[in-house]
């Protein structure tokens, strides 16, 4: 559904892509040092009703927070670069029918995967729609990671338990989300009133 191999699909950064933050351990600091992601990760968390931490932990998770992240070239002859292993760009690693879906689901012509806002809500939209067609409550990140990795048909048909790398990457995923919604619970006033002292700045 969304990508080939999420873990590290990093592209290279052009000289217009926005930096990822400098630390991504902390979602306090991860959110105080760029502006306006706060605001956008709160408000796809209030659209879709999933929690701040499971669309952080998701776009980490694919992309590192690099806009422009791309999945590594595929090898011809093993030297050779060939095409990308998928369409799948940007924040939340999406690929191109997903991405059109979405947009075409919100009414969101103008959204792009290279914006973070736009990521965050795709994220929320994506959970929610898996949340309605498989079910799965929106409080389980670690059965959602696995459904935004293998796409909602293929976590129904079970796909993902064959992989056991993929269940190990889910529960980090699940884990991460847990760290930064605690975080988050102990510094949200402050990011919101802008009093969170941010020693990245």
């Amino acid at each position: 559904m969304i990508r080939s191999v999420s873990v590290i699909a990093i592209g290279i950064l052009s000289g217009c892509a926005v930096s990822p933050p400098k630390n991504t351990e902390n979602a306090c600091q991860l959110l105080a040092e760029k502006p306006g992601w706060y605001d956008a990760v709160n408000d796809a968390s209030g659209s879709w009703n999933v929690s701040e931490g499971l669309i952080l932990s998701f776009i980490r998770q694919e992309s590192s927070f690099v806009s422009n992240a791309k999945p590594p070239r595929t090898k011809i002859l093993g030297i050779i670069p060939g095409p990308r292993a998928s369409s799948a760009y940007g924040y939340p690693q999406a690929k191109d029918g997903t991405w059109g879906d979405y947009r075409q689901a919100t009414n969101s012509y103008l959204a792009v995967r290279d914006n973070f806002r736009d990521a965050a809500d795709f994220v929320g939209w994506y959970v929610d729609r898996a949340n309605r067609i498989a079910g799965i409550s929106k409080t389980d990140t670690y059965r959602h990671y696995l459904a935004y990795h293998e796409g909602v048909g293929g976590f129904q048909r079970g796909t993902f338990k064959s992989k056991r790398w993929l269940l190990g990457v889910a529960k980090r995923v699940s884990e991460t989300a847990k760290i930064y919604d605690i975080q988050l619970s102990g510094c949200r006033d402050k990011i919101k009133s802008g009093a969170w002292w941010n020693p990245f700045n």
